[in-house]
């Protein structure tokens, strides 16, 4: 069964040898660029394209044609490549098309060697873009898979390859155009048979494809049905343009593969738990387990969010069809009553529950696979990325040196609650953090008295606090605080008591005003210094460990000026490790009007309570957040920050 994607769904791929098939109404050109896992192009030799049409495991048409085939042997690619990005572009001065919105739209069909369908992908929604990355081939825990992208560029060719990071973009793009006007028409083979092994046995995965050398494929299905291809002969021998090595000198034997039931080679979407390896924590690029993790964890955030967004994009396909079909019935007066209408309604409603049908069976099973992976990575986070009530902080110990990242809280979405992937910062933190205490759009807010909102909202920056106290080694990071009313003592009291604040909480306008001048100059000099890199010319008690400032109760007890210095503090103190956590409700700074909007718009926004206020533009959702909370009746607050106190009595502060 051949599935049918929508932009941003992905699709497992049950083979590692496929053809992509590419059918528009008009001669287009194809090319393929392979990238890093962050979908980073290395360079011009990492483009195949029609004047350079192979590469290791990839091999392309050498002219424009309104139909090709493009070979991939994806266990043949480099071990650093993690995805293969396939790619559309309207050839110049061919009298065609200048833009994809002019003809049909282009279908693009993943099959294997055999002609037997996997996915297919109809280019919807192009207008005025005259080049296209199609889809990509992405790697994911030792296996592959496919994503419908359909990311046009006006631009054309020269605006996609710079999106890819190609360097001098326009000139690259037009030696490939060149190359299309001068090139001959050729179609790519089918991948060739592997040799036979010392026993004389074809491997079993090669005789599907030797049996397509003698016989016509099977052509693809709906929606668009190119026609089934001629049989293809083997190739003869190789020549200067000869097809692809696939010997990879560094490939796995099947010995070595990684342990798990393999994928069945035609499996229809659905829950297959068996269709997936086993989720292993920490299987992601890195040169650390801290590294490893981190990517693992944003590769989860990513997979969840484009499949969820295929998901809603696949049922809002079904709605719109749907309405089309009844508008249809509705508008011929025969239709609308009597056993016509009623079949054709029935028909359209059942088309319509099949399709939401296929979308929530791939949702499910992607989501599926996605907490298989979160049951495994979390237990394996460390500190830094786990949740207060994870056993590794049982056996806390000050680190030696800061992590890349720490868990400012969770995030889900609607579709699967229960499904938590943790929101990591990289540091040292790029933005400030501002834990809202105003009930803002939240209804977990709106149940809640304005004290009882205030009061957690400390709770969670103090939270936020001790973390980051509690992944840094000794001495590199200091926390002050502002509390010009002193409402906040209770909340500070166990900073206070373990002695890890750089000083005593500073109340009233003087002691705010104290504070602000010190950081304003701290941060003067170390930018100074940095900009004319003379960090030995620093005075000799300047303390250029990293620092956090929270502000409680903002803007109490601050006048204009100390407003403009915590202004300057957000804009420019992350770039000298001078960080700020602000716990304010907007509303009560409304007095300044759009002054304080730049300082809002500066740091990242937290709230006490689950609030889905977080927008990921990529794909259109709002996430919800989730803070960070000590469990009830838990020591580990107590615990975390007897180590640091010690830590600071051992090593200084």
């Amino acid at each position: 069964m051949t599935a049918e994607l929508v932009r941003g769904q992905n699709h497992p791929l049950p083979h590692t040898r496929l053809e992509i098939r590419v059918s528009a109404g008009h001669p287009v050109l194809a090319a393929a660029t392979l990238g890093d896992e962050q979908g980073r192009v290395a360079g011009p030799e990492a483009l195949a394209h029609p004047g350079a049409a192979e590469l290791p495991g990839v091999e392309v048409p050498r002219q424009a044609a309104a139909r090709h085939r493009l070979a991939v042997d994806l266990e043949a690619v480099r071990d650093t490549v993690h995805r293969v990005s396939v790619l559309l572009a309207l050839p110049l001065g061919t009298g065609g098309p200048t833009r994809f919105g002019a003809s049909a739209a282009p279908v693009v069909t993943v099959t294997a060697p055999d002609g037997t369908g996997i996915a297919d992908y109809t280019i919807t929604g192009l207008d005025r873009e005259s080049a296209v990355v199609a889809l990509e081939l992405y790697r994911r825990q030792d296996s592959w898979k496919v994503r419908a992208v359909g990311q046009g560029y006006e631009g054309g060719l020269a605006a996609l390859l710079a999106d890819q990071g190609l360097d001098r973009a326009p000139e690259l793009a037009g030696s490939v155009l060149d190359a299309v006007a001068q090139g001959l028409a050729r179609a790519v083979p089918a991948p060739a048979p592997r040799a036979e092994d010392a026993a004389g046995r074809v491997p079993e995965g090669e005789r599907a494809h030797q049996a397509a050398q003698t016989q016509p494929a099977v052509p693809v299905q709906p929606p668009v049905t190119p026609p089934p291809p001629a049989p293809v002969q083997p190739p003869a021998a190789p020549s200067s343009g000869g097809p692809i090595d696939y010997t990879h000198p560094r490939r796995r034997p099947a010995a070595a593969a990684a342990p798990g039931p393999a994928p069945q080679q035609d499996a229809a979407p659905g829950p297959a738990p068996a269709d997936f390896p086993p989720p292993v924590a920490g299987d992601a690029s890195g040169w650390t387990m801290d590294e490893r993790l981190y990517n693992q964890v944003w590769g989860m955030f990513e997979d969840l969010a484009r499949a969820t967004a295929a998901y809603r994009s696949a049922c809002n396909f079904a709605e719109s069809r749907l309405d089309q079909e009844l508008d249809r019935v509705l508008s011929d007066p025969r239709s609308r009553i009597g056993g016509a209408g009623d079949a054709a309604r029935a028909a359209a409603k059942a088309k319509h529950d099949e399709l939401t049908d296929r979308a929530q069976e791939a949702l499910d099973r992607d989501l599926a696979q996605l907490t298989a992976e979160s049951e495994v990575v979390e237990p394996a986070l460390p500190a830094a990325y786990a949740r207060w009530d994870s056993p590794v902080w049982q056996a806390y110990r000050v680190p030696m040196e800061p992590p890349m990242a720490v868990r400012l809280g969770d995030l889900h979405l609607p579709e699967r609650t229960g499904l938590r992937v943790p929101f990591l910062a990289r540091l040292p933190l790029a933005r400030g953090l501002w834990v809202d205490s105003g009930r803002g759009h939240s209804e977990a807010a709106m149940l809640l008295d304005e004290a009882e909102l205030r009061r957690l909202a400390l709770e969670s920056a103090v939270a936020h606090a001790v973390r980051l106290l509690a992944v840094h080694p000794a001495g590199r990071f200091r926390v002050r605080v502002i509390d010009a009313a002193g409402a906040g003592a209770h909340a500070f009291a166990p900073l206070v008591e373990a002695g890890v604040l750089a000083g005593p909480p500073a109340a009233g306008a003087a002691g705010v005003s104290a504070v602000l001048m010190q950081l304003t100059e701290r941060v003067d000099l170390l930018q100074m210094a940095s900009r004319a890199g003379a960090a030995e010319d620093l005075p000799p008690g300047l303390d250029t460990a990293e620092e956090l400032l929270i502000v409680h109760d903002f803007p109490h007890g601050f006048d204009d000026r100390s407003v403009n210095q915590l202004r300057y503090l957000a804009d420019e103190g992350p770039s000298v490790g001078t960080h700020l956590l602000l716990v304010a409700d907007r509303a009560d700074a409304a007095a300044y009007g759009p002054v304080l909007d730049p300082l809002w718009r500066c740091l990242t926004r937290l709230t006490p309570v689950p609030d889905d206020h977080l927008a990921d533009p990529w794909v259109g959702h709002a996430w919800t957040y989730e803070p960070p909370a000590f469990p009830a009746g838990s020591s580990i607050l107590r615990q975390v920050l007897a180590q640091l106190s010690d830590s600071r009595r051992q090593w200084g502060p």
